[in-house]
């Protein structure tokens, strides 16, 4: 049985629930993510930083013309 047909399988207070579920979880990872590793001494340096900051995309706005 796939997960999909397990998930449509529960009653739908119980869907409620697992959904909750999973934005609690979500929420609480963007909350304490940061704090964590800076316990567990993983804290990015500037250089990874600045690689970072390189990858992202760039949109650059053309005119149009008329």
């Amino acid at each position: 049985m796939s997960f999909w047909q397990s998930y449509r399988g529960l009653n739908s207070k119980a869907r409620l629930g697992f959904g909750a579920g999973l934005l609690v979880w979500g929420f609480l990872g963007l909350q304490f993510s940061d704090k964590a590793g800076e316990k567990l001494g993983i804290v990015p340096t500037e250089a990874d930083k600045a690689a970072l900051d390189k990858m992202l995309p760039r949109i650059h706005v053309v005119p149009k013309e008329k």
